[in-house]
């Protein structure tokens, strides 16, 4: 029993000390400005000023409401046990223990999210994923990753877009760029940036030999702050083009699809999945703006590096992860080492184990 004791003061001491680093009595009053906010007569007029305020909103309640909630658990852990040894409750001590075993996990699972502290990580994120040189197989390959990404932000609870998709000739796509929406969606999805290599029995070929195919996963985090991203509408050439898709009764007539030249960076970018010319240029634009967010974080990043006279690939075209299908099965990071045999839970979107090895990979870096 005065072992049980001890673990829950040592615990609560964690949490307390924690939530004096984390000032989370910052977090709760910026909560309670924001609500103010959303009482003000108008607060509805600006709906995409309100959407990005309640969208903080509900992030730092739920930052505030969890960490209180573990807080109130552990206290509440510690007094239910001072009663038990007082009365020799054993069976109480047990049901304490249980709940001192359930409060530890969670604070693991919140310390570990303590590594997203980025300035951006808390967006939401733009992901875009190509097919490399490969032909058939990898445009297969660039549809089996958007899928792959597509089931793990429904297992996180995240909501997903598709801004814009080309489909390829034969089977698969050539590109895909989705909105993943969630809290912590850039954070995670950051690790994901890079070349992803798969090498399978092709299904594409009459011989079935065995095939490398490529793509590459773009990640940015999206623009929610007005003014972040100054575009003179002078740099802009702006086409509209009738949207690809399937033939028949579902062939476009009008010219609805948008194309936007960022003439200062020459960056494209496209979009043709919704029906109007306006939501597609509006996307086409949301996109824009994270591509010339991620040109100036790759900026700072070289500058970070020059100033430490060191190297650093921010292009993000390096390869980081090989799929193995055949001749075996196997998942490989290739920078931190992590691998997994279960290739159909990481392919359905079973990703997780490999961003929080990139995330701890992360932070060892920087603490070195």
């Amino acid at each position: 029993m005065n072992e049980l004791q001890a673990r829950a003061r040592e615990l609560s001491d964690r949490i307390s000390d924690l939530l004096v680093r984390l000032d989370l009595a910052r977090d709760e009053a910026r909560v309670a400005e924001l609500e103010q906010q959303t009482l003000a007569p108008g607060f509805w007029d600006d709906a995409a000023t309100a959407r990005k305020v309640m969208q903080e909103l509900a992030a730092r309640r739920e930052r505030v409401e969890t960490w209180r909630g573990l807080e109130r658990r552990a206290r509440e852990a510690g007094e239910l046990l001072e009663m038990a040894a007082a009365e020799d409750d054993e069976q109480t001590a047990e049901e304490v223990r249980k709940e001192l075993d359930a409060i530890e996990d969670e604070l693991r699972r919140l310390e570990f999210q303590l590594q997203l502290s980025g300035p951006y990580d808390m967006r939401n994120a733009i992901l875009a994923v190509h097919a490399g040189a490969g032909g058939t197989d990898s445009q297969d390959w660039a549809e089996m990753l958007l899928r792959m990404y597509l089931r793990w932000a429904e297992r996180k609870g995240f909501e997903t877009e598709i801004l814009d998709l080309t489909e390829g000739e034969e089977a698969g796509i050539k590109s895909a760029t989705v909105e993943v929406r969630g809290p912590y969606a850039y954070g995670y999805l950051k690790s994901e940036r890079g070349v992803h290599r798969l090498v399978r029995l092709s299904p594409f070929n009459s011989a079935a030999t065995r095939q490398t195919s490529f793509a590459k996963v773009e990640v940015m985090p999206e623009v929610d702050e007005v003014g972040e991203i100054e575009i003179d509408p002078d740099d802009l050439k702006i086409d509209v083009f009738r949207s690809s898709g399937a033939g028949g009764q579902n062939v476009q007539k009008n010219s609805t699809a948008v194309r936007i030249t960022h003439i200062p960076t020459g960056i494209v970018v496209t979009c043709q999945n919704e029906r109007s010319q306006a939501q597609n240029k509006e996307s086409a634009m949301k996109v824009l703006e994270a591509r010339l967010l991620e040109l100036e974080l790759n900026r700072q990043e070289e500058e970070k590096a020059r100033l430490k006279g060191e190297h650093v690939d921010v292009s993000f075209g390096s390869q980081v992860r090989n799929y193995v299908l055949h001749p075996y099965k196997l998942v490989k990071d290739l920078r931190t080492g992590y691998e997994t045999t279960d290739t159909t839970a990481v392919l359905d979107g079973e990703i997780d184990p490999f961003i929080e090895a990139y995330l701890r990979a992360q932070v060892g870096q920087e603490e070195s």
